[in-house]
């Protein structure tokens, strides 16, 4: 089996000190995708290269403690891709991918950071450019490889994505746009939300982030936010899936899920 998760940290140094570490040695992940590691590489330098025992593979944001994405692997990876090639985007420090290629198989994990549109008009605009172009990146990778993108996707797809849908119609995360985005890009890019296609019914299990205000997360008034998307012969691999609230690393849970798949 290989075990993969993603986790949004708030912040490596934040997360470390509230026992993100000890949780993944536990765990024994294969891979972890992690994103908003709000660090440079002078900080991760002697002390967060590795975690667990887990190789980490880093792409920065230029912005000091801002965005970053990492994946960090107990597998040696082939090759090593940073940014996907955006003038606008790769500056944010939002895509790292791993890939393992072997005879049989072209196959990628990729740990993605998308925007978020809530601090205003300015930055929602920015998260529908990301958007218009990631999609077609997309579309050609999954002609190429097989690959999991694991992250912090920022939108809610489904009413059953969020507890107060009805209230969060013209809020970022689960507009109009954002949600027939997802739409078009599980049925024409092909691409499956692996933990739909495990638990297609869950509701307030299934959320992943809280907001900090009030007493959100006391009363679980959560969104999925974190996903697992998976070119489909991939997806029909996944196994079993699991969101981690015992312990909280940040305001949001991670999940894993298990691939019957050997590297």
């Amino acid at each position: 089996m290989f075990k993969l998760t993603s986790l949004n940290l708030n912040g490596i140094r934040s997360a470390a000190s509230k026992g993100v570490e000890a949780w993944i040695a536990k765990l024994k992940p294969d891979c972890i995708c992690v994103q908003e590691v709000k660090a440079q590489a002078a900080d991760v330098e002697g002390r967060f290269e590795e975690l667990a025992g887990l190789k980490g593979h880093f792409h920065f944001a230029q912005k000091k403690g801002y965005s970053g994405v990492a994946v960090y692997s107990r597998h040696a990876p082939s090759d090593v891709i940073v940014g996907y090639g955006s003038k606008e985007f790769d500056a944010e420090g939002r895509y790292v991918e791993m890939r393992f290629d072997t005879p049989a198989r072209k196959f990628s994990v990729i740990s993605c950071y998308f925007p978020s549109g809530s601090s205003g008009e300015e930055r929602q605009q920015a998260k529908f450019r990301f958007l218009d172009e990631f999609d077609p990146y997309l579309v050609r990778l999954k002609k190429q490889r097989e690959f999991i993108l694991c992250g912090d996707v920022n939108i809610a797809h489904q009413e059953k994505d969020l507890k107060n849908y009805k209230s969060n119609k013209k809020n970022s995360g689960f507009l109009p746009e954002e949600r027939a985005w997802m739409t078009r890009l599980l049925s024409e890019t092909g691409l499956v939300d692996v933990y739909r296609r495990l638990k297609p019914d869950t509701t307030e299990e299934c959320y992943t982030w809280w907001s900090n205000r009030g007493q959100a997360y006391l009363n679980n008034v959560g969104w999925r936010l974190d996903y697992h998307l998976a070119t489909p012969a991939i997806a029909q691999l996944a196994r079993t899936e699991a969101i981690y609230k015992a312990e909280k690393f940040s305001d949001h849970a991670p999940i894993t899920v298990e691939y019957e798949l050997a590297l």
